[in-house]
């Protein structure tokens, strides 16, 4: 018989020390472990005897030549002791007698297994086995036990410490949003008192343009009609480089028009984007709302990278347009970011140029779904932003579809898992991931047709 265990380091009366401690990834390790082993060859009362000096300890660990065999819990074993002669059985037999009447479910878990897991197998076990102590594996010859209690006390902190972290994050959230619901609203107002003005000067360069063209018509009339122009206007007409004039005036209020033209565009942009959704879903126009993001991303669309438009003919989309830009923001600003990085990485790790050019392809379609029972198929509108980027190994993609979870969402939002959430709950879409190393990465957006 063999024990580790000191009266005054083992066990402690709760609340437990150090539990306060303890986070949502805390492991077996950092709770107090049982390391009470016993020969099978020693007798029940031994056993009994160790027991009664430590009365906190949940059981004991049954080695046969220093190998695990399993483990003896007190309560199974004052069980078996009550039975009609029970005493007389066990006490004065080898332990493995008593071991060979219990055979205990075996549920071992290793040391790096985290609290709130373990807590969630245990408690699948039988109501009978509940309270049972449960077999931690140090490594590969050493086992330590874990009393029920001190594990579910463990748990139970540990949910509390998450519940508040979820509700901090809550608020955390709920202010953020009421803040970009505000800022929308502002730079919405924003947007229309630019467009006020950018109106005005839209809608008088058109009679600027005539009016110029009608001068300058004047002007060449006055110049036909007149074989001996006088000396002073001839001098006028040096001053004011008329020539020159004549031929630079129609460019100059042609670049006015294309610059107003472009604000305005911008403007209209900008205001789509930041646009408050309504209580219910409205038909929306996917690929203004797609132009328009393209026109804001402008400045970080590069001339290294390219732009592909591949554009179906779709009918309106009854949806939240507001939040599904939010979503084709999220995507196209990701797959910027990954061309960008990648390109930098080429001129500092010096490898060699991209023979083909940096492109993010937008892909529109409707697709159609045969439904079980029905001669009428399911009609889904299809987005697809793809990138021909470095792509993601599998183990990337699998961190980002855990990041749709509800428990890995909880914990830490992403711009992806807002977006998965908003095409999967908010529109009962789907939003789907695919992606290889060398070829590039690629979202589809599927949202249903009603």
């Amino acid at each position: 018989m063999q024990s580790n265990l000191s009266s005054e380091s083992l066990f402690s009366p709760f609340p437990i020390e150090g539990l306060h401690d303890l986070t949502v990834n805390s492991t077996l390790l950092e709770l107090p472990l049982c390391d009470l082993q016993i020969e099978s060859t020693c007798l029940g009362s031994d056993l009994v005897e160790l027991l009664q000096r430590w009365p906190l300890l949940p059981g004991a660990i049954l080695t046969e030549n220093g190998r695990f065999v399993g483990p003896i819990s007190r309560r199974k074993l004052m069980e078996y002791l009550f039975l009609p002669r029970g005493l007389e059985l066990f006490l004065p037999r080898p332990l493995q007698v008593l071991y060979a009447y219990i055979c205990p479910e075996l549920l071992i878990f290793p040391s790096n297994t985290t609290i709130l897991e373990t807590s969630k197998r245990v408690l699948k076990r039988a109501s009978l086995l509940l309270l049972d102590p449960i077999v931690v594996q140090i490594n590969s010859s050493t086992y330590r036990l874990l009393d029920f209690a001190h594990l579910n006390l463990a748990a139970w902190q540990i949910r509390g410490i998450e519940t508040q972290v979820r509700y901090e994050r809550t608020q955390v959230q709920t202010l953020q949003s009421e803040k970009m619901a505000s800022l929308g609203r502002l730079v919405d107002g924003m947007a229309h008192e630019i467009l006020d003005p950018v109106g005005f000067i839209w809608g008088n360069l058109a009679h600027v343009s005539q009016y110029s063209n009608n001068l300058l018509e004047l002007i060449a009339a006055y110049d036909a009609c007149y074989e001996e122009t006088p000396e002073s206007i001839e001098r006028l007409k040096e001053e004011l480089d008329l020539d020159f004039l004549l031929e630079d005036f129609p460019r100059v209020v042609a670049s006015i028009t294309s610059g107003a033209k472009r604000l305005k565009t911008l403007v209209a942009s900008l205001q789509n984007f930041c646009h408050v959704d309504e209580v219910y879903p409205k038909p929306a126009d996917i690929h203004a709302c797609l132009d328009g993001l393209v026109v804001l991303l402008k400045n970080r669309l590069r001339s290294e990278i390219l732009l592909v438009k591949d554009y179906d003919r779709l009918p309106p989309v009854t949806c939240y347009i507001g939040q599904l830009s939010q979503v084709f923001m999220n995507i196209l600003t990701n797959a910027i970011d990954v061309l960008l990085e990648d390109a930098v990485s080429e001129d500092f790790e010096a490898r060699p140029a991209r023979t083909v050019k940096p492109t993010i392809t937008v892909t529109t379609q409707v697709k159609s779904r045969p439904v079980p029972d029905s001669e009428f198929p399911e009609r889904w509108v299809s987005i697809a932003i793809s990138d021909n980027g470095p792509g993601m190994s599998e183990a990337m993609q699998e961190a980002i579809r855990e990041s749709f979870t509800v428990e890995k969402r909880a914990a830490k939002e992403t711009s992806l898992s807002v977006s998965y959430q908003i095409v999967t709950a908010k529109h009962g879409g789907e939003f789907y991931l695919r992606s290889h190393l060398g070829e590039g990465t690629e979202f589809e957006i599927l949202l249903p047709l009603l």
